[in-house]
């Protein structure tokens, strides 16, 4: 084989590979501030200030919820989940029949409006460790 041949055949087999490399990473390449990896949010902690938005997006290939959990609510903050079920026990019940999931390149939106650090979760991935925190600072 020429030199020619060979080098035209590598350039060919690489741009193939590396087309199906980005045409998977940018059917996931979500737009937001915290992603979903299959078992974490990413970052883990989130820091903003009162009245901005948070915008989680999954760019996994499972389905994933945001839950807070109920106790970790500052007085008078709002209740956040997927779905908007208005309590952490309603949205882990609604759960089983996957109400409240965010799939695959979907987001999920929510305005902080009181000072405080939300812990939240994921209902499905919650036992893997897959938790998260906003920080909001007044």
């Amino acid at each position: 084989m020429n030199r020619r041949g060979f080098l035209a055949g590598v350039g060919a087999a690489a741009l193939t590979s590396g087309a199906g490399c980005a045409s998977l990473g940018t059917a996931r390449n979500v737009d937001g501030d915290v992603g979903m990896t299959a078992t974490a949010f990413r970052p883990a902690t989130f820091t903003v200030a009162v009245g901005d938005d948070v915008v989680w997006y999954n760019n996994s290939v499972r389905a994933h919820s945001v839950t807070a959990y109920e106790k970790s609510l500052s007085d008078g903050a709002d209740f956040f989940c997927t779905g908007d079920f208005d309590t952490e026990a309603a949205a882990r019940e609604a759960w089983d029949g996957m109400r409240g999931a965010i799939d695959s390149g979907e987001t999920y939106r929510h305005t902080f409006e009181v000072p405080g650090t939300y812990d939240y979760f994921c209902i499905p991935h919650e036992q893997g460790g897959m938790v998260g925190q906003i920080v909001v600072e007044g």
